[in-house]
């Protein structure tokens, strides 16, 4: 990437997505949330069925600190939008679920967004296409992810050396 072209086609899409984090970080305080405790009820309605909504599992989905995650679940539980309860697959865990209160939060906030996407999603679609057509893309793209999997399996070997991990 040695065009400024390029670095013009990145700015304008960096851009867009700044402003549709802004626009959606706005709505959620004007609900009266934090824009993390809304990522946090997404995250806890999005978890798939067949997975428990864990703290683990959300410090993970939300690239937060466990602790951190803890008290984010503990603020949004003051607040009545989410209540823990115990795993009953794994007695050890806490599971995380919404409550009716977070559910019609998180329903008047989606709302809002999907209207704003209409909008935003096709700016985004615009500013990302010259970048994806970009010279060598593909090879940078393929190069990324041949990276990614070999971080990946650099920690599950590093995982299953500590168990504690």
């Amino acid at each position: 990437m040695n065009h400024q072209s390029d670095y013009q086609y990145l700015a304008e899409f960096r851009f867009q997505i700044r402003r549709f984090l802004h626009f959606r970080a706005g709505v959620a305080r004007k609900a009266g949330v934090e824009p993390q405790q809304h990522q946090l009820m997404l995250a806890v309605t999005g978890t798939p069925e067949e997975m428990t909504t864990s703290i683990q599992y959300l410090a993970r989905r939300l690239f937060i600190q466990h602790n951190s995650a803890v008290e984010l679940v503990n603020r949004s539980a003051k607040k009545g939008l989410v209540e823990r309860r115990q795993d009953q697959t794994d007695l050890r865990r806490v599971a995380v679920r919404l409550t009716p209160k977070g559910e019609k939060v998180l329903r008047s906030l989606s709302e809002h967004h999907r209207a704003e996407l209409v909008h935003a999603g096709t700016e985004l679609l615009t500013s990302l296409r010259p970048l994806l057509r970009g010279r060598g893309i593909r090879s940078q793209v393929s190069s990324r992810r041949t990276g990614r999997r070999i971080a990946r399996r650099a920690g599950n070997s590093a995982r299953s050396r500590n168990p504690i991990a």
